[in-house]
């Protein structure tokens, strides 16, 4: 496992490794199928928000402090999360008897920040500059412990891979994925799996328009900086490409779908009521791009990374209030 900040990369054996590690410690998620009208293709829904704390981070951030020097974990462990990675850093730390502290953006939703401190965690509220600061130098002045960073670290990437395998296990002849794409964590680890295996799927990232750095970077061939502007989809989306990421992400990801928050809105509220499924707004937004047709119209899975959605702006997306 290769594990520079400049040349990311992580294997096939690294993800099958992963695999084993978390066994029994994160749920395998079902694939279940999605029925959208007069889509000429088959769209399939990766529920990871079913796992116990609502969002895929939970089997990166096991792998990653599964793998930790132990001497490293004796002051605790500490992340930069909007609220998933966080719960999945306090998750563990919880079970593993350890202090853990989570660094959040100003605008994290309530119900995250509920959940970091009912897992027993505490939490630090900055800026969003000043927060993406501590993804960029992977330090927060004053923080003991261990960092686990919620996108760049490769155990996390070989965590988050577990997600491809199981996807290619439950359909084999799929023909697209489509990821949300926060940090580049989650697609990259998904993408270097799938590719590994099956190298002529292709793999979509789904952004939201408020925050969308990588449809632009994939265009000009190198990272962009784009505006960045908060709305209810929290849990992806920012104003540029983490450099140590983007050889990785340019790599692996055959292109970008864009959606606005309307196109994410309704899509949520479909799959409430199609499958009564919750997703928040980043897993919400990869069944939007499906169905847009920009990913194809055969076989699509798309990954439903968290469903970790305040009550109420969960309500206004059902009642059709959203602003």
């Amino acid at each position: 496992m290769v594990t520079s900040q400049k040349n990311i990369s992580v294997s096939l054996q690294d993800i099958r490794d992963a695999q084993q590690r978390i066994a029994g410690k994160v749920n395998r998620t079902p694939l279940i199928r999605f029925y959208p009208d007069n889509f000429p293709g088959e769209i399939y829904l990766k529920l990871e928000n079913l796992q116990p704390i609502g969002s895929f981070k939970l089997r990166g951030a096991y792998n990653a402090m599964n793998l930790a020097d132990k001497s490293l974990l004796a002051e605790g462990v500490y992340t930069a999360s909007a609220g998933n990675m966080a719960q999945g850093v306090a998750w563990n730390a919880r079970a593993m008897n350890i202090p853990c502290t989570v660094i959040v953006p100003d605008h994290a939703p309530q119900t995250k920040l509920d959940a970091i401190t009912r897992l027993g965690a505490k939490f630090i509220k900055i800026p969003f500059n000043d927060w993406w600061q501590v993804l960029v130098t992977r330090k927060f002045e004053g923080m003991k412990g261990l960092f686990v960073h919620p996108v760049s670290d490769p155990p996390v990437i070989a965590g988050n891979g577990t997600v491809g395998l199981e996807i290619l296990e439950d359909c084999p002849d799929v023909d697209a994925v489509i990821v949300p794409y926060g940090g580049g964590g989650l697609i990259s680890g998904i993408a270097s799996a799938i590719k590994a295996i099956k190298p002529e799927v292709k793999i979509f990232a789904s952004e939201v328009e408020t925050a969308a750095p990588l449809a632009p970077s994939l265009a000009a061939g190198h990272p962009v900086k784009v505006e960045y502007i908060p709305s209810f989809v929290d849990g992806m989306g920012s104003g540029g490409i983490l450099e140590e990421m983007w050889p990785l992400v340019s790599k692996l990801v055959n292109g970008s779908i864009v959606l606005s928050l309307k196109q994410i809105a309704d899509t949520i509220k479909l799959l409430m009521e199609r499958n009564r499924v919750i997703a928040e707004g980043a897993g919400g937004s990869s069944p939007a791009a499906a169905l847009t047709g920009k990913a194809g119209t055969g076989k699509i899975v798309c990954v439903i990374s968290g469903g970790n959605i305040d009550a109420e702006k969960l309500i206004k997306i059902l009642s059709g209030t959203m602003a």
